[in-house]
Order: C-alpha cells, then structure tokens, then sequence
C-alpha cells in the first residue's frame, strides 16, 4: 500500500527518523509545561502561547490558528511545501532511500501533465540559458548584461537566458520533444497565434530570468526586453504551477540564509536580487512585478522574525514600502526600511557606490517602520510655516499615540521635540489626549489591529466559551478513544458503524476503520499522514488533543453511541409532531392518532 503513490514504508520511516520536538524546535522556541511542549505559533502572530507540541502523540496543534498535524504537516506549512515535497526532502535529510513515484507512467492524468509542464519549464531554462551564453543571437543580450555589472558567475547562479527576436525557437524546440503544445500554452510557455492555427514563442528578444518555486523547479519566466517596446517586463501568466501572490524570485535560493539569520531583504526587482547577492546580501527575495501581497508575508514569515524593505528610493518605491508596512505588521514581523539617496533604486546604488556601503548604508542603516512613516510624512509638509509645522505634529502625532511602549512613545516624541523645537511637555500631553480618545473609539476588546488574536470581549466583561452540543461532544469522545485504542474502533463499528451526525466525524471513522482493517497499530501522527485530506488533519489533530483518559468502559462508550443516535430520532420526533398537526388542522383525527402513536414508540427508543 502507498499513501499518494508515496511508499508507506518511507513515510512510515521518515516519521521515525523526525522526532516532532526537533522538527519544530527549529523554527519555534518550546518551553516544557507538564507532557506538553508550548510555545509562540509560527503561522500567526500571537503573544501568549498557543502553539501546543505534544511528543508523546507527535503532534503539534495551535489553539488560536487551528493548524496542527504530525512532523511532515509542520515541514510542509512552515516551508510551503507539498506532501511529496516534504517527505522526499525529509527522507534525504534522513538518508532514507526515496524512489519518487508520483509521476510515473501510472499515475493521474493530472500528475502526467505538471510533470511535462515542470519539465518543459526545465528544459527551456536551460534553452534560453544556452543561447544567451554560446550564440550570436545572445551576444547583444550579454553585452547588455555586462554593461549593468551582472557578472558570468551571476548569470550561472541565477540561470539568465535569451530569448531570440523569432516567433518559433521554443515551438520548434518543445515540438522536436513530443511536448503538447496546447498544454504548453496552458502553462503559460507559448502563446496562441491570432488566427487559432498554432502557437507561437510567448518570450521573444528579452532577456530571461527564471521564476523558481521554494523546491527550485522553474514554474515560470520574467523577461526584460533587449531594445525599445512594450511592455517593458514580462511575466509568464499565472498557470496551474505559478501563482504571482503566492511566488518570491530567489527564495529557492535564500531560504538557507534566511533560516539562519531570521531576516530577509525584501525588494522590488529581480535585477535589485541579482546586484545584492553579488554585493553578498544572500537573503534577498522579491516579488514578481505585484504589490506585496498577505500570501506573500505568510510565506516569509515561517522563514524569518525580521524583513527589511529594500525598494527603490524614488516616491514610487517608497508610497510602496509605505504599503507593506500595514501587511507586514500583520504577518507578525519586525520591519525595518531602507532609505536610499537620490532616488536611485538598490541596484543602481550599488552599481555606483558599491557593496561595502551599499550594506552598511542602506542595510544597516535602515530605520524602524515608525521612523519611516514619520520620515515619510514630513516630506507633505513645509516646516518652515507654523502650519505646515502644526498639520505635521498632528500627523506625526497619530503615529506615534497608538504605540503600546510608553518607552517607545517617549523616544519619538523627544525626537519630535528636537527636531520642531517644541516643548516635550506639551507634545507629551497632545499624545494622552490622542490616546484617551482613540480608547473611546475602541469599544471592542484590546487589540483591534489585530481582530484574530484580541481579547473577544468588552472590558469588564468575561467572554463566554462555545459551548458544543451534547452529541457533538460524545462525537469527538468516541473518535478520541478510537483513535487510541482498535478495540474501542471495532466496538463502535458494530454498533454505530459511520452513522455520526457531523459528516468529517463520520469521514474520520471511516477511514479508522480501514486504518485498523489493514492491521495497524494506534498511532495518530501515522494515521493523519494516511488521510491527505487538509480539513480532515485539522479534525484528527483537534480532537487528539483532547484529555481523554487512556482507560475506557463499555457503559461510557454505549452513552456516547446513545447520544449519538438520539438527534436523528429527534429530527424525525420533530417531523413527526408537525405531521399531527396538520393532520388535526385538516380534521383527519384518526391520521393524528396513528402519528401520535408513532411518536411515543419513537420517544421510547
């Protein structure tokens, strides 16, 4: 048997080779509290605790974001990985053989055609690649290179490529290879011709840069045109491998450098990528010609504490870093901005004043995100008029007010002073008031920036939990013992078998009862990698958390099973009554008799 075409025995293996502490302990400090490991959620920001390990069971689950899972789940959210992906790279990790069958020949037709799209993808990179480097068509393109600084090495590392002036080089190319051309425009290589009778190359005369994802499989292209036309930049269009919000060029690359220093660079281009990582910043990523996008912050969250955003220093590249701020804030991360002079955008600075200061000026040097918003709004005002100064105070003022340090308010508000040679007292003061009055606008709970992790009620009044219905709680408690124990699997078979009112409890029994069928022993991080289901993982994982005592009785099982089994005899009780109604509404009392009969034989099961 294989899970996903997935060998059992690896994943079997791979899940004994990571021990669930150390795979999380890499990306989340756990602090032990009874058979528990805790600790802050890498998926969502938090400030208290919520991410829950527990090595006995080899699960992690998050209380306040609803994620959880065995080792292979955490791999594949914190990286973005897919299943295969995950397993394959932890098996190499672990030195376990990996024979990756989910392309073979037998596989879905789905499978069949990502694999030609990865392929074709792969091999026209190498394509553009050879004809940039050994070709007279490539040598305009390379000379141009040259001339912006890109070096041979750079060209190797990041696999740029040429994409000649002609309408059929990659048709002929990916035909010669059996390569289903209406597939490969799907896939965003080709384009259809105007008429509907072929295709044609959808890069032609641009310089080409490879779009990775974060396994390093080429999913798409940018492409810069050599000579004069429009557009300027290319992407590939978004396909069934390359999503624009969901894709950061170089972080295929970068992610190791990343893991290690928990920050990343954050620019605009991927000239800017290119240019910095010769400069040996290797923790620069971008994104693809799209504003920074939520999809975007999540993924680098789960690599990094820290971003600085490196765009470029013109009033464009900076109203843009002015509207990450809000995204990034909300991934949870540490942002700092970089200044650059003179308008010049990352690449360009360093091309004229080199790596050494490119670094320490603009890496080093950039400032806090307040900094920058308070930077940015002086440039609207004209300090040398008393209005000008008053209108930026006030601004300056709705910044600074909602910061929760005291110390933090303090240091801005002395530089404030210093800077506008305004009384600290009196700003100081400004401050409060602005403070008290956005307490009177925030009627809901404490942290309204961030609605998902505030405290869900008003002040003074304790919120209620959700309390579950009866059959819904005597649900979860059957599955919890299910899950622990095959005995209790096979008892409530026989007697309640997949008749679970909620349909994912019913889904999850099911496939428990084919789990111990093929006879398998209780193991629930093995069982959810069995599943391949996300809602399903979730389920399992919340409902292995539970408290449920390891030692069970018959008479506590036939009470849930009872409980179980009431709400549908209630339903039908419920249609019943309704039915005698309208039967003593219509004068059929012998009719309303025979019902009410049923009713008693129904209230008496």
């Amino acid at each position: 048997m294989s899970v996903g075409r997935i060998p059992e025995e690896i994943i079997e293996a791979v899940l004994q080779q990571h021990d669930i502490v150390d795979t999380v302990g890499k990306h989340v400090h756990l602090t032990k509290q009874g058979k528990y490991m805790k600790g802050l959620c890498p998926f969502h920001s938090e400030k208290t605790p919520s991410f829950t390990v527990t090595p006995e069971r080899q699960m992690f689950h998050c209380y306040g974001c609803g994620k959880g899972g065995n080792a292979i789940r955490f791999r594949m959210e914190i990286e973005g990985l897919s299943f295969p992906e995950a397993v394959r790279a932890m098996a190499e990790e672990a030195h376990i053989p990996f024979e990756d069958r989910a392309f073979r020949p037998g596989g879905s037709p789905v499978s069949r055609e990502m694999e030609q799209l990865l392929q074709a993808h792969e091999w026209s990179s190498k394509l553009y690649h050879f004809l940039l480097k050994n070709t007279e068509h490539g040598k305009p393109a390379m000379d141009y290179l040259k001339s912006r600084g890109v070096s041979d090495k750079a060209i190797d590392t990041f696999q740029i490529g040429y994409a000649p002036a002609r309408w059929d080089t990659l048709v002929q190319f990916l035909d010669k290879r059996s390569f289903d051309l209406s597939a490969m425009e799907k896939g965003g290589l080709l384009s259809s011709k105007q008429d509907g009778t072929g295709f044609v190359d959808r890069f032609r005369d641009r310089i080409i840069f490879p779009l990775h994802n974060r396994s390093g499989k080429v999913i798409a292209f940018a492409g810069r045109i050599l000579g004069e036309g429009h557009p300027k930049y290319l992407n590939s269009p978004e396909s069934r491998l390359f999503t624009k919000s969901r894709t950061l060029y170089n972080l295929h690359q970068a992610k190791t450098e990343i893991r290690k220093s928990r920050q990343i660079v954050l620019f605009e281009g991927y000239g800017d990528v290119i240019s910095a990582w010769e400069a040996g910043v290797h923790n620069g990523v971008a994104t693809m010609g799209t504003a920074l996008t939520e999809g975007h912050a999540s993924m680098m969250r789960t690599l990094a504490d820290e971003i600085i955003v490196c765009y470029d220093g013109d009033n464009a590249g900076q109203a843009a870093a002015l509207k990450s701020i809000p995204i990034l804030e909300a991934a949870g991360f540490q942002i700092k901005i970089s200044l650059i002079s003179e308008g010049l955008d990352p690449d360009e600075f360093i091309q004229k004043y080199g790596a050494e200061r490119f670094r320490i000026q603009v890496l080093d040097g950039a400032v806090s995100a307040v900094k920058f918003k308070l930077i940015y709004l002086k440039k609207n005002h004209i300090l040398l008029e008393e209005d000008g100064k008053v209108a930026y105070i006030k601004d300056a003022l709705e910044v600074i007010a909602p910061l929760p340090s005291p110390t933090e308010r303090e240091i801005y508000l002395k530089e404030l002073s210093a800077e506008l040679q305004v009384s600290f007292d009196s700003l100081k003061q400004e401050c409060n008031q602005f403070r008290q009055a956005m307490q009177k606008r925030s009627s809901y709970g404490d942290n309204n920036a961030k609605r998902w992790n505030n405290v869900r009620h008003k002040k003074g009044k304790a919120s209620m939990p959700t309390l579950l219905p009866a059959y819904h709680v005597a649900e979860r408690r059957l599955l919890s013992f299910m899950l622990q124990d095959s005995e209790v699997a096979r008892y409530v078979g026989d007697r309640l078998g997949d008749s679970f009112n909620i349909n994912d409890h019913a889904a999850v029994a099911a496939y428990l009862y084919a789990y111990y069928a093929g006879g398998k022993e209780p193991d629930v991080s093995r069982f959810i990698s069995s599943l391949q289901d996300d809602r399903l993982e979730q389920v399992v994982t919340s409902i292995a958390m539970m408290d449920t005592p390891e030692e069970w009785t018959t008479q506590e099982l036939d009470d849930c099973i009872r409980e179980i089994k009431r709400v549908p005899l209630q339903a039908q009780i419920q249609r019943k009554k309704e039915e005698m109604v309208s039967a003593e509404r219509a004068g059929d009392f012998l009719r309303a008799a025979q019902i009410a009969s049923e009713i008693i034989a129904l209230e008496r099961q």
